[in-house]
């Protein structure tokens, strides 16, 4: 494939994306960020071809153009675009987390536009963070405008084919009604559980020592961004509100399981929620960004932590994060381990299986 790219917005997605891109023999990635020192960086660091000195005159040559920057500087500059000069037949496309509002302002271009969304992340951010492996097997959904044809749609495709994600396309008002359900209203669910804590903690500080275990699992991605999260919750308010019913319905619904207190419907309801979790695909890479956790259950001795990681360095594996858990109810293991990929953690599992007698578990 031979086109000239230009990806605006040199964080961790669009970093990642221009690496991957140079699988291409004949892609030239230039690179733009309203940060001259990230850009700089960027290029430094062989994360792109080029840096062009404005805006404008990167996207003058390009065949291709990625708005890789939040929802609000995509719509931004998706407006400033209509005064750029462009090539007759370059595409727009971008990697916002939310559609609909992105596409609405997609139909007043000339040009056509794809929207994009890569399903993945990572627990480190900015271009240092940038990997050529972040979207394999990653979900990345393209929603076409109407001026965009079929030979657009199959041009970006290709494009983006050596990324090795699931490329999917599905139309904007879908897209945000399924990554609601998936990922923005469990973003407010984490949320809420965490406020509730902090409640209960002042009638019980040892309630924040006991959370250190499941809760703090259950609660992770309420770590997330703030700022990134205040524009996906009201950029997407009506999808959100529509779960956030749905939720409320439903919690009336266990609400008065509780209340009639039958053991049988009560074992049902908890039967029926962990078939269907159990049956949830763990391969591959969701809306949400996912890490991939293997419990080990070790003994309680002095270095069996470097034990394992020391086993985990010989065969060049890495970790996401390392953690004791201190409350195990119903939890397997007390040593969990985060893994980037699933793959990084079923070779970490082959590892502990023929190289320790420790039992590990994949929950």
């Amino acid at each position: 494939m031979n086109a000239h790219v230009l990806i605006i917005g040199l964080g961790l997605i669009g970093g990642s994306l221009a690496k991957s891109l140079q699988r291409h023999q004949e892609v030239h990635i230039a690179g733009y960020d309203a940060d001259p020192m990230t850009q700089r960086k960027a290029y430094k660091m062989g994360v792109i071809h080029s840096a062009p000195p404005t805006l404008e005159s990167a996207a003058r040559n390009a065949d291709i153009i990625v708005f890789a920057t939040p929802v609000g500087a995509t719509l931004k500059l998706m407006e400033q675009s209509r005064f750029w000069d462009l090539k007759e037949n370059v595409i727009l496309t971008d990697t916002g987390s939310t559609k609909l509002r992105i596409m609405e302002a997609a139909e007043a271009l000339e040009k056509p536009f794809i929207g994009g969304h890569p399903m993945a992340g990572s627990h480190k951010s900015g271009v240092e963070a940038a990997k050529d492996l972040l979207f394999e097997n990653a979900f990345y959904i393209l929603t076409p405008s109407k001026l965009a044809n079929e030979g657009d749609l199959s041009k970006l495709k290709l494009l983006l084919s050596v990324t090795k994600a699931k490329i999917e396309v599905l139309p904007a008002e879908k897209h945000d009604y399924l990554t609601a359900i998936v990922s923005h209203f469990p973003h407010l669910i984490a949320a809420s559980l965490v406020h509730q804590l902090e409640k209960e903690e002042k009638e019980d500080p040892f309630v924040r020592q006991l959370a250190a275990g499941g809760f703090r699992d259950t609660t992770r991605i309420a770590s997330s961004n703030p700022e990134m999260w205040r524009d996906i919750t009201t950029q997407n308010n009506g999808m959100i509100i529509r779960q956030l019913d749905s939720w409320m319905s439903e919690m009336n619904r266990l609400k008065h399981l509780l209340e009639e207190n039958e053991p049988d419907s009560i074992q049902q309801y908890f039967k029926q929620a962990k078939e269907v979790r159990d049956e949830l695909p763990i391969a591959v890479s969701g809306a949400l960004y996912s890490v991939f956790d293997l419990h080990i259950d070790v003994p309680d001795v002095p270095g069996v932590i470097s034990e394992l990681t020391g086993y985990l360095a010989e065969e060049n594996i890495s970790i996401v994060n390392i953690r004791i858990l201190e409350t195990r109810e119903d939890v397997f293991g007390i040593l969990v381990i985060s893994f980037q990929t699933a793959e990084d953690r079923e070779r970490a599992k082959k590892c502990f299986n023929r190289r320790t007698s420790y039992d590990s578990y994949i929950s």
